[in-house]
């Protein structure tokens, strides 16, 4: 999962005191909340409603509209407060994350997840507890200084809660179900870490000691996708990636595994139906942190952040 390199910015960092209101919109982000403090009510229109007690957080792999409002009434004026300035007071601390991939691997991770999910601080979470405890000592500081550890704090925090996922509620199919699976998860590694070596089946089977009739039906019977189906794939992303940061056309197909600059070409266009050196100019108008471009060439672009009211 960490090898998704999920990437953490934080827009919302405080205490919420009186008859509050935080109100996002379907903007198709990927981001999270958590109380830190306090607790609140979470409603999903079409989803449900759910009681956040203090840790517990929530995940909305593509935003969709939701309210975050106090657990009971409050009464008063309403007030926004930083950590540090309100821990004296009755209220609800808010932790709000959006995070984007640097690779658009993190479209086919997040075909298989829910649509929202709540993930509870309790014993059985104890990694949740324990990041919950650093989270808050961190926001205690001077806010004015840099967010820089505190987002490295929940990236930690996200790629916990995918591993949480994916071994509690994971199932037994999708991408998710080969990220657990005893045999596949070494494979994958071995892949992500060296998308240059000259994959095959049997190479593949090997790594996960199994026969290659047998590993192959295994892959494709979890995830719907050939291993070498998967492998391509994976190259593509980085390839995107690199492209985007105006690397040669060459190198970043010998990078990924391609002998020649013509065969990484035909390769690349036929999986996105767009050319790389299309993509090295930046001619697309897509920035990083976009999904990723389906296989048949379709894209859709990230918007920024909802706002919150008060």
């Amino acid at each position: 999962i960490g090898l998704l390199r999920g990437r953490v910015s934080v827009y919302h960092n405080a205490r919420v005191c009186g008859d509050w209101i935080i109100q996002e919109h379907a903007l198709g982000n990927t981001c999270f909340h958590m109380a830190t403090q306090g607790g609140c009510r979470l409603a999903v229109p079409g989803h449900g409603d759910w009681v956040l007690g203090e840790g517990d957080l929530v995940i909305f792999p593509r935003e969709l509209p939701h309210t975050l409002t106090p657990a009971r009434p409050q009464g008063g004026s309403q007030r926004h407060l930083s950590i540090a300035e309100a821990q004296h007071l009755e209220g609800t601390s808010m932790l709000c994350g959006a995070v984007q991939f640097e690779h658009r691997c993190g479209e086919l991770l997040l075909d298989t997840l829910p649509a929202v999910f709540v993930i509870q601080c309790a014993p059985a979470t104890g990694w949740l507890v324990r990041l919950l405890a650093l989270i808050l000592e961190e926001s205690l500081r001077d806010s004015r200084t840099d967010n820089l550890l505190l987002n490295r704090l929940c990236e930690l925090l996200f790629a916990f809660a995918l591993r949480h996922y994916a071994e509690s509620q994971g199932g037994d199919e999708g991408i998710m179900a080969l990220f657990v699976h005893p045999r596949i998860s070494g494979v994958l590694q071995a892949v992500h870490a060296a998308p240059e070596k000259d994959w095959q089946l049997q190479s593949l089977a090997a790594c996960a000691a199994m026969s290659r009739t047998h590993f192959a039906k295994v892959f494709k019977d979890i995830s719907g996708l050939t291993p070498m189906q998967y492998v391509t794939w994976w190259r593509m992303q980085i390839a995107w990636s690199c492209l985007e940061d105006g690397g040669c056309v060459a190198e970043v197909g010998h990078k990924v595994g391609y002998r020649s600059e013509a065969a990484f070409s035909r390769a690349f266009s036929k999986h996105f139906a767009i050319s790389a050196g299309a993509v090295r100019r930046g001619t697309l108008g897509v920035s990083r942190g976009a999904a990723a471009p389906a296989r048949d060439g379709a894209g859709r672009a990230l918007t920024e952040a909802g706002k919150i009211y008060r």
